[in-house]
């Protein structure tokens, strides 16, 4: 449900942002650099968004042994929600939480991460570079750091997709490493 609620809103906002686009001729070009026009193309300053995600997650030892019958065997998967928000173009917050079954906690994980985006020009495509902590609820009871990488492609001005892969240092148990790919969009 809360991936066609975030459909619905990309299409509206694709769509709003096709038909207020307008056109401007002007005599004077002028130089501008990326950091006078903060809010200019696909990525802006003081951009809030929200996500929509399929995940994974592995095992440390399904990790140093990496084969596709180990991820089918020992892989789980769930769903999960979050939100960013970017002070500048480039440096922003965020939070997820997620869950692998709802036999127990509803959230299994919840956490917080600092992010780097790296917008390329204006070709909708950013990679990122995140890092911070959490707290695990299910199966495990336990706080844990992580860091990890991704890359975002927005098809129009408010929405896209993305996929990013971390690393989970745990406190009590083994380390284990958390995959995701969803549906952001912004305002």
């Amino acid at each position: 449900m809360t991936v066609a609620v975030l459909g619905t809103l990309s299409a509206v906002c694709c769509a709003n942002a096709q038909d207020s686009t307008t056109t401007t001729t002007t005599t004077e070009q002028k130089a501008v650099s990326d950091d006078t026009l903060p809010n200019s193309g696909f990525y802006r300053a003081e951009e809030l968004s929200i996500d929509a995600f399929g995940m994974g997650s592995i095992g440390q030892q399904t990790i140093d042994h990496i084969s596709g019958a180990r991820v089918q065997h020992n892989g789980r998967a769930g769903a999960g929600v979050g939100a960013n928000y970017f002070f500048t173009r480039y440096l922003g917050i965020g939070g997820d939480a997620f869950t692998e079954n709802t036999a127990h906690d509803f959230v299994d994980s919840a956490s917080g991460n600092l992010i780097w985006r790296i917008p390329i020009a204006d070709t909708g495509i950013a990679p990122y570079a995140f890092g911070g902590g959490g707290y695990q609820f299910d199966e495990v009871s336990q706080k844990f750091a992580q860091g990890g990488a991704g890359i975002e492609f927005r098809f129009c001005e408010h929405a896209g997709f993305f996929v990013d892969a971390r690393y989970v240092f745990a406190d009590k148990t083994q380390d284990y490493g958390v995959g995701r790919a969803g549906l952001r969009v912004s305002f």
